[in-house]
């Protein structure tokens, strides 16, 4: 692949915006995955964005997360597409310790389960079907039950792929696997796995390699973000199940990254940032999706996702391909300012700090404070707002568009495919909620459940 350095070179007629003028630095290299939903850097580029503040940014895709994590926290990244997990998991010291902030939300939804041609075989029996022949959707973890018994009868373990152990992905696929019934295992200050007392066992992948971990038998199914779902079907090796917008409508996902200790040093450039991500994330929503098609031909350049268009269209563009020939309206599947999707909500931090407690990697109990506090140490929505305020100023953006009278959490959700309401001003009740899980002051000993 050539050198992807995409640095815009400043021409004498270059004309400065009066905000650029003000930057501590405007010579910025920023990381991402090859996922479809790094596309608000892809879009903030490509459409003159991060000029327009002023902005000489190089975008350089990275080779795994903890790649990226590293890049960000050493200095050689100056921020990063990031998992939502990531910058709050450093923070609180799970793995990588460093403060790590986000300002912006990148998106809602955009991930789907999948699993091989012989699981979906099996799986099938147990599920409904319409008067067309085609599976009842959603489909539950209680499908997959029975085959996960009989692989185990068999004397095979059902390993399944996820891309981070702090990654949305684990926490949706633990999230449906228990919703069926199936334990997807706990993890222990001594034993970072996460397969402890897993009925199903799930491990690392990066995402471009799950098709071919898949294809070789390795795994028989994983979670992980577009379009890597639909190379699968479109391969013919496997069926994606469910959705995350089935398992849980408009959920929030990946964030963009950056050190606490960048942001206190360039507030300008941190807002100048921001203002062109929004900018990018409106460009991609709005009338109703129409730039979607320019999105994913931008998206499907060798230096972005490099993936065809066709695959990156087949959920870009408001549907998804569950098997060959099923194909579904989805129109939220990519969600990137809609809903104020790109408001980073504390709610949302707590969401992944309830579910970092309910597998153990968060592995004593914390009072509610604790969990909004890291919360705001975290999400950045002062920055956020200000950003989006010299915006509407400026005639950018609609005042309307923004939510600028929120304490930063969300309304009860209570959409989840389990069923069970979602508080992000009660933690700890809604950890205690769920049938499998640690609750209260539980802890993993030697592994075993104590408490």
């Amino acid at each position: 692949m050539r050198n992807f350095a995409l640095t815009l070179t400043a021409a004498a007629t270059f004309a400065v915006p009066a905000a650029a003028q003000d930057l501590e630095i405007d010579e910025l290299t920023f990381g991402f995955i090859k996922l479809t939903d790094m596309a608000p850097l892809a879009v903030a580029y490509e459409l003159g964005y991060f000029e327009d503040e002023g902005l000489f940014v190089t975008l350089e895709a990275q080779a795994n997360w903890r790649v990226l994590l590293d890049g960000v926290i050493d200095g050689t990244l100056d921020g990063a597409h990031m998992l939502a997990g990531q910058p709050i998991a450093a923070t609180i010291g799970y793995g990588t310790e460093a403060h790590i902030v986000t300002p912006f939300s990148m998106d809602l939804n955009g991930n789907g389960i999948t699993v091989s041609n012989e699981v979906w075989e099996l799986m099938r029996p147990h599920i409904a079907s319409n008067d067309d022949g085609t599976p009842v959707h959603p489909i539950g973890a209680e499908a997959l039950a029975p085959v996960v018994e009989q692989f185990r009868d068999e004397g095979t373990r059902f390993d399944m792929g996820m891309v981070f152990p702090v990654s949305t992905h684990n926490y949706e696929l633990r999230y449906w696997l228990a919703a069926g019934g199936l334990h997807p295992g706990y993890y222990s200050p001594d034993d970072i796995t996460g397969q402890i007392a897993a009925d199903v066992f799930l491990s690392v992948t990066p995402p471009p390699q799950m098709p071919a971990t898949l294809e070789a038998g390795t795994i028989f199914g994983y979670c992980v973000g577009e379009p890597w779902n639909q190379a699968a079907v479109q391969r013919g090796i496997g069926v994606a199940v469910i959705t995350d917008y089935e398992i849980w409508p408009n959920n929030p996902e990946k964030v963009f990254g950056l050190t606490a200790e960048f942001v206190d040093e360039n507030p300008n450039t941190t807002r100048a940032i921001v203002r062109a991500l929004i900018r990018a994330a409106m460009w991609l929503d709005e009338n109703d999706n129409a730039n979607r098609l320019e999105a994913v031909s931008i998206l499907s350049y060798p230096e972005y996702v490099g993936a065809d268009e066709e695959t990156i269209a087949a959920s870009m563009t408001g549907t998804f391909e569950y098997e060959p020939g099923d194909v579904r309206e989805v129109p939220d599947f990519n969600v990137f300012f809609r809903y104020n999707a790109t408001y980073p909500y504390y709610s949302d931090a707590v969401w992944y700090l309830t579910q970092m407690r309910r597998w153990g990697q968060i592995a004593e109990a914390h009072p509610d404070e604790w969990y909004h506090e890291v919360a705001a140490s975290v999400y950045r929505p002062d920055i956020y707002l200000d950003a989006a305020r010299s915006l509407v100023d400026e005639g950018l953006a609609d005042e309307a568009d923004f939510p600028w009278e929120t304490d930063g959490y969300r309304e009860v959700v209570d959409t989840l495919i389990d069923g069970v309401p979602y508080d992000g001003r009660e933690p700890n009740a809604y950890i205690d909620s769920f049938p499998i899980g640690l609750t209260g002051e539980q802890i993993v000993v030697n592994g075993e459940v104590q408490g």
